[in-house]
């Protein structure tokens, strides 16, 4: 039989391609990056999977110019030969290795410089895979069932010995790069991680209550928690991923939780004068990572020697919480996470791989750290809620703060109707433009999946003076957003719909249109809860204070009255009008160390509720311009008489303000030292101005 000049070209190539070394290692990794492909699609995460990605990578690296210089010849040189079905099933299957090798390269691009993958790019990497393995399929085995049939006998042995050397080399090099896989996954192992006690700590101390009481928190497992697995917050920054919620969580309140040095402090008192264990009753909120680990020993071991001590609430203790509940005190369920590969390693060469594979791999990250929970109130709640037990003060229960129940019971509140609800996070945590990965949330009723918003970490609340104190990365700039939050002027336009513009708690005037000699003057103050959802002030109120000072000036500028004066050492005068609590130990003694697992009770407390007003009054005596108060301000209206003769110049003006600083100053000197000459800065969160005319008679 006379073979045709196309048919003995067809013949030469088809050996040809059999032989090309090019093509015997192109089909190699191609059916490597195949079955790793679908290994890391279908199987669960493991070590081997994460290895595979990265072995997948770097295949498709290596391999990618000598596969394209192939297909690209190998398609060419079939140009003129008829559309069969092994053609066409070629031609594509060279359209799906381009689309699949594009959206490989893109991926390893986001993966190595971007902060996440794109999941349209992630979805054409998928379909295409499975393109590339229908169509290798449809071309290849027809050719490798036909061996040397329909070629020329001369020819047979050589296309056979082709196709087997073809086979060979392909089947190897894909073995091959699996076996490096395999080894990988042996040698290179994730970190050891010891979850266990350390050897002089004690798990019953409190009992049967647990290793981690009085706290009410736990671990899943009942037993300890390796300090490196919920560690390592700056990772999260440092890989471009969530640098900017790093930023916003360095200054914050759940980052210095633990290295707050008035809170260190005062944890130490209690230490020596109830053991360290009962120290544990702060861990939970204040000091989780030195808690599940054992390693807090307060007042045995150097306070920065506590593990965790530069974090606080790190950003994996709260994505590690499996389960919360509304009893509060810490009481909630965690588990360390399931960390990558190269997570826990030093050097830049594990945090580059760890980061790679995060991004491109990210299933198990977004699994493990990203839940609803996270998003409700009654997460909040497991720390926000606070109480004193009999096993702590050896009386009885007492509750403290309470912001999840306030907030409950109060207006922001409307079960079953987000619409009419304000949450935590609402207002806590305001959206704010951003690139993190984390944008976007189609839980939330009023956003969606590509918003290009996240929430804030800086979880702006009330305290203005500890970023600044400690020196924290951002405190100053944290500090400012404080000063606008708590006057109500930080703008939260996702919510400003749900409640009156203005200041956070505004403070009114109500005075007499004019006074004569010898008439009464009556000034009346009004306090309101406008914004806080919850009690305001709220938090330690034995540490916090909040208070109104009214002065009187006349028109030339002389004090004749000037209540809520704070003096040379930086203490609040007697008699001021003041929102705060004042708790007792069982003797009755006043609790004004915030030693707490002393309280028994409060024999005084000030606050208001939700939408509530709080209202004052004030009596001065106009004889002349001098500072003080005739008499401590009462709750009731109260009439004043303003004498002739007195050297006042018309119109009258008060001015009333509502001051706020976190720290007491008596705290603060017995923390710090009186000489040490640190005062908490001082907020006015709302002011209020009225005149009051001096009528016929006066002079």
């Amino acid at each position: 039989m006379t073979e045709t000049p196309r048919r003995e070209d067809w013949i030469r190539r088809r050996i040809a391609g059999w032989r090309d070394a090019a093509g015997r290692w192109t089909a190699g990794a191609t059916f490597f990056l195949l079955l790793s492909g679908l290994s890391i699609y279908l199987l669960p995460f493991s070590v081997f999977n994460q290895h595979a990605v990265l072995v997948h990578t770097l295949a498709g690296l290596l391999f990618l110019i000598p596969t394209v210089l192939f297909v690209a010849r190998h398609l060419a040189g079939y140009l003129r030969f008829p559309l069969t079905h092994v053609n066409f099933s070629g031609w594509a299957l060279g359209a799906m290795l381009l689309a699949c090798t594009v959206s490989g390269l893109v991926l390893t691009a986001e993966g190595a410089f971007g902060t996440r993958i794109t999941y349209l790019w992630d979805t054409v990497h998928v379909v295409t895979t499975f393109g590339v393995l229908i169509f290798l399929f449809a071309h290849l085995v027809p050719l490798w069932l036909r061996g040397g049939r329909g070629a020329p006998d001369a020819a047979a042995p050589a296309v056979v010995a082709g196709l087997r050397g073809h086979q060979r080399i392909a089947f190897g090099a894909a073995l091959g790069m699996f076996l490096a896989t395999g080894a990988l996954t042996v040698l290179a192992r994730p970190m050891a991680l010891v979850n266990e006690f350390p050897p002089d700590y004690d798990a019953e101390a409190y009992g049967d209550k647990g290793p981690f009481a009085p706290s009410k928190a736990t671990t899943v497992s009942g037993g300890a928690i390796d300090p490196r697995a919920l560690s390592d917050s700056a990772s999260c920054g440092t890989s471009r991923c969530h640098a900017e919620i790093y930023e916003e969580w360095l200054p914050s309140a759940h980052r210095y939780a633990s290295l707050d040095a008035g809170f260190q402090a005062i944890q130490s008192v209690m230490a020596e004068q109830n053991g360290a264990d009962s120290t544990r009753y702060c861990g939970g909120c204040h000091d989780p990572i030195s808690l599940f680990s054992g390693t807090k020993n307060i007042g045995v071991t150097e306070l920065t020697s506590l593990a965790g001590y530069q974090e606080g609430v790190s950003c994996l203790v709260c994505h590690a919480i499996q389960k919360t509940d509304v009893a509060g005190n810490a009481n909630y369920v965690i588990a360390p996470p399931v960390r990558y590969v190269w997570e826990l390693l030093d050097g830049a060469l594990p945090a580059f791989l760890a980061d790679f594979l995060i991004r491109v791999y990210p299933e198990q990250h977004i699994a493990s750290l990203s839940r609803r929970m996270f998003k409700t109130p009654e997460f909040c709640a497991a720390c926000h809620k606070q109480f004193i037990d009999e096993e702590v003060n050896q009386v009885g229960w007492v509750q403290l703060q309470n912001q999840f129940d306030n907030w409950r019971a109060s207006r922001w509140f409307t079960e079953g109707d987000a619409h009419q609800t304000v949450e935590c996070r609402e207002c806590h945590m305001p959206l704010l433009v951003s690139r993190d990965p984390a944008a976007g949330d189609a839980a939330d009723y009023n956003r969606h999946p590509g918003d290009g918003q996240h929430r804030s970490h800086r979880f702006l609340g009330a305290n203005q003076y500890i970023p600044v104190l400690a020196g924290l990365e951002g405190g100053q700039e944290h500090a400012a957003m404080v000063e606008e939050w708590l006057k109500g002027e930080y703008p939260v336009p996702e919510i400003a719909g749900k409640w009156r513009n203005g200041p956070a708690i505004p403070i009114e005037l109500d005075v007499p249109a004019s006074v004569a000699p010898g008439e009464e003057m009556e000034v009346l103050v009004h306090i309101t809860n406008n914004k806080a959802g919850h009690d305001f002030p709220t938090g330690p109120l034995d540490i916090i204070q909040a208070w109104v000072e009214i002065e009187v000036r006349d028109a030339a500028g002389a004090v004749v009255f000037h209540s809520g004066t704070v003096d040379e050492s930086n203490f609040v005068a007697e008699g001021t009008f003041m929102f705060k609590a004042e708790p007792v130990d069982r003797y009755g003694n006043l609790i004004d160390r915030h030693n707490l697992w002393e309280m028994v009770g409060v024999r005084f407390k000030r606050s208001l509720f939700p939408g509530s007003e709080e209202v004052t009054s004030y009596a001065f005596d106009c004889v002349g311009a001098r500072e003080g108060a005739s008499e401590p301000p009462r709750a009731e209206s109260v009439a004043v008489a303003v004498p002739d003769g007195t050297e006042l110049q018309s119109p009258l003006t008060v001015t009333a303000r509502l001051n706020y600083r976190k720290f007491d100053q008596y705290l603060l000197n017995y923390v710090f030292g009186a000489d040490s000459g640190l005062t908490a800065p001082i907020t006015v969160l709302s002011a209020a101005t009225a005149e009051v005319p001096l009528i016929a008679g006066s002079r």
